[in-house]
């Protein structure tokens, strides 16, 4: 949809994430240290230093690149207090199940007028459906709530677009030309984390800027105050800013690293990295010693070709290797890889559960009530009652006690439903223990 760069009023968004992705670029906040005045003299102290790490795309070669910013201005007390007592409607755009048992997606917008709203609801409606087509996402669709939270401007647009000189009166700050470069899209992460607040959970957290331009950003490792693992900002009608969501929750939810290296960026010389798609190891190296994705080792990946071992990655052009030759995490475009696509699954289910139902387990229930439960089609579904499966109500998303075989003997009993999800894309056993769990409901005599 078309947005309007004048001051027409078109729409606006509603906050509050814990994880948060944008088009093209990936940040991580960093604190600089101020040195100390002396008592004897009367020069002020320096003023502290904050900048931020951020990973933005610039180009058509869908290749990222990552910068350091100049960090937001901390918010003052009545800042703080105006966003808190002002705007910030929840809209649900996707309910699939109670919060807390649910991966919790929040989108805030940027530039979007009172009178705009509603076309940012229909764009984080939109935004949405092309993140989640993207596999995993499309096979998880029930492990997402999405939540949309509304942020006034008093203009419509964003601050550079088209051009370096246009500003423009937004309630989160979204800017291009960000430090100077034009495609990286920059926002308030001070005011947005506020607006985040306002949903009710918050495990991934995406800012719309209301354009049609390509840019974005990503900012990392923010989870220490928030709660959550980042902000991700997009623009709202550009068709490349959902892979560049995408890409970031690879990093905010999998866990990964950029598989991209810099061409110029010399050879790595330090300790194995942590995350599951980084390593020093060759193929045969891992493989003999049962490390990183040696179970995927000669496995057809879904982003083309054999998982290997193929050097550069993690910026450096030597001394690391990368499962394949090009995933989604060193091209926009592109699938995850097979370890990839582990990683993320394993993310999403430690924000979502495998089961969950809107019936609660903390009061008993009469052997007459339906019970319904929500699993993922891969899970395998089974209910007990008094620790005894009854094998008749496999797979089945519903029942009633009475009919599945509780007695009406006066006695307290119990009905247990568990799911285990069986999907052939996660081999590690320590992630598979994230894949199954269970509930119960006492039922009243």
């Amino acid at each position: 949809m078309r947005r309007s760069t004048s001051g027409h009023h078109r729409r606006r968004m509603s906050p509050r994430i814990r994880t948060a992705v944008s088009v093209g670029i990936a940040a991580v906040a960093v604190a600089a240290t101020a040195a100390a005045a002396t008592a004897e003299t009367a020069t002020p102290p320096p003023s502290t230093t904050r900048t931020q790490h951020v990973e933005y795309f610039s180009g058509a070669d869908g290749h990222p690149r990552q910068t350091t910013v100049p960090a937001p201005k901390p918010l003052a007390p009545s800042e703080k207090a105006a966003i808190a007592a002002g705007d910030g409607d929840v809209t649900s755009i996707v309910q699939s199940g109670p919060v807390g048992s649910k991966l919790d997606v929040v989108f805030i917008g940027d530039g979007y007028t009172a009178a705009q709203q509603e076309d940012f609801h229909a764009d984080v409606r939109a935004k949405w459906a092309k993140i989640s087509a993207v596999e995993p996402y499309a096979t998880y669709r029930g492990l997402f709530n999405v939540w949309a939270v509304d942020a006034v401007s008093n203009e419509s647009g964003v601050s550079g677009d088209p051009t370096k000189d246009v500003v423009r009166d937004t309630a989160l700050d979204s800017a291009f030309f960000c430090d100077g470069t034009e495609r990286l899209l920059c926002v308030d992460t001070g005011k947005v984390e506020s607006y985040a607040s306002k949903a009710p959970a918050a495990d991934l957290v995406v800012v719309l800027s209301n354009s049609t331009k390509y840019g974005g950003a990503g900012y990392n490792d923010v989870s220490s105050q928030v709660g959550y693992d980042g902000i991700a900002t997009a623009s709202s009608d550009n068709d490349q800013s959902d892979q560049i969501a995408v890409h970031e929750t690879g990093h905010s939810l999998g866990k990964l690293a950029d598989e991209y290296d810099y061409g110029q960026s010399g050879t790595y010389s330090g300790p194995e990295p942590a995350q599951a798609n980084l390593s020093k190891l060759s193929a045969d190296q891992m493989t003999a010693q049962q490390q990183k994705w040696y179970r995927w080792i000669g496995q057809q990946s879904p982003d083309g070709g054999a998982v290997g071992a193929f050097e550069g990655g993690g910026y450096y052009q030597y001394g690391l290797n990368r499962p394949t030759e090009n995933s989604i995490m060193r091209t926009l475009g592109r699938e995850f890889n097979l370890p990839g696509r582990e990683g993320m699954i394993a993310g999403f289910y430690r924000y979502a559960s495998v089961l969950s139902s809107p019936v609660s387990t903390h009061h008993a229930v009469s052997r007459g009530t339906r019970i319904r439960v929500t699993a993922p089609a891969s899970a395998e579904l089974t209910w007990s009652v008094d620790g005894r499966e009854r094998k008749a109500a496999r797979g089945k998303s519903s029942v009633i006690p009475r009919t599945l075989g509780v007695p009406a003997d006066g006695r307290a009993h119990t009905v247990t439903a568990r799911a285990t999800d069986r999907t052939k894309a996660v081999r590690d056993p320590a992630l598979r223990k994230l894949l199954s769990r269970s509930l119960t409901w006492h039922i009243a005599p």
